[in-house]
C-alpha cells in the first residue's frame, strides 16, 4: 500500500488561500454538529447575500467518517493543549480535496451534478485510512492518506475529467492527497513542524469511502473561520 508524505509542496488553492485568512483559534472543545460533516453555513448580511449570488466556491472531495476523525482527534489534543494559537481546522470541516475549483458563477454548477452523480454510481467505494502527518513550507499541517491511494486517484482523475468536459477551468496540479489540520500564524511557524513530528506514529484504522462531495466553502466572504457546506454529495455504489 502507499502513502501520500512529504513536506514542502505548495498546496492546493483551497489550502493556499485558507492561509490568508486570519480565523480565530480553534477552541477544540467548541459544539459539533450532530452529522460533523461538510454542511455548516454562516449567517451573512443583505450585501454578502447579493455577493454570493453572483458566485460560490467549490471544490470536490472525500470526507472520512466519525470514527476516523475521532481517532485523529484524540492524537491530536495534546497538540491542542500545546499550541492554542496555531489555527485549527474544525473537525466537521475536515475533507480530502480531489479537484479545487476556485469561484465560480453559481450557473456553473448545476451542470456537474449529472456526471458526477453517474462517476461516484460507477465507483465503488475505495479502503483508506489517515497515517502520519507532514507540512507544506512549515505553514500547513496536514495527515497522510493510506491505503488504496491508486483508486483514490483514481476516483480523482475521473473528477477532473468531468470538470473539464463541463467546460470549467481550474488549476489541475498533481493530486497529494491529504488531510489538512492547521495553520501556522505568521509570527510562529515552529508549531507545524513540531505537531507534524508528533504526529510520524500516527496510524489509523482503515475506512471506506462513502460518498463524493461537492462542497461550497464560504472564503472571503466577511470575517470569521471559513465554513463550508454540500452542495449535493452522492453515494459510491459501483462494484
Amino acid at each position: 500500500m502507499t502513502q501520500a508524505r512529504g513536506q514542502g509542496t505548495e498546496p492546493a488553492g483551497d489550502e493556499r488561500d485558507r492561509d490568508q485568512d486570519p480565523g480565530p483559534d480553534r477552541n477544540p472543545d467548541q459544539d459539533r454538529s450532530p452529522e460533523r460533516d461538510l454542511s455548516l453555513e454562516r449567517d451573512s448580511s443583505p450585501d454578502r447575500d447579493r455577493d454570493r449570488a453572483a458566485t460560490v466556491r467549490v471544490f470536490i472531495a472525500l470526507a472520512p467518517p466519525d470514527e476516523a476523525k475521532d481517532e485523529l482527534e484524540t492524537a491530536l489534543r495534546p497538540a491542542y493543549d500545546a499550541y492554542p494559537r496555531m489555527r485549527w481546522n474544525r473537525i466537521e470541516d475536515w475533507h480530502i480535496t480531489l479537484a479545487f475549483l476556485g469561484e465560480l458563477p453559481v450557473g456553473t454548477v448545476p451542470p456537474l451534478r449529472p456526471p458526477l452523480a453517474d462517476l461516484a454510481a460507477s465507483h465503488g467505494p475505495v479502503e483508506l485510512a489517515l497515517r502520519g502527518g507532514g507540512h507544506f513550507d512549515e505553514r500547513v499541517l496536514w495527515s497522510g492518506i493510506d491505503g488504496d491511494v491508486d483508486g483514490l486517484h483514481r476516483i480523482a482523475t475521473d473528477v477532473r475529467r468531468v470538470v473539464k468536459e463541463c467546460g470549467i477551468p481550474f488549476e489541475d496540479r498533481p493530486l497529494r492527497p491529504h488531510l489538512t489540520l492547521a495553520r501556522a500564524r505568521r509570527d510562529d511557524r515552529s508549531s507545524v513542524v513540531d505537531v507534524a513530528a508528533g504526529l510520524a506514529g500516527f496510524t489509523g484504522r482503515p475506512w471506506r469511502t462513502e460518498r463524493l462531495h461537492l462542497v461550497a466553502s464560504d472564503f472571503g466572504r466577511g470575517p470569521g473561520p471559513i465554513r463550508y457546506r454540500d452542495i449535493e454529495a452522492w453515494t459510491f455504489d459501483g462494484r
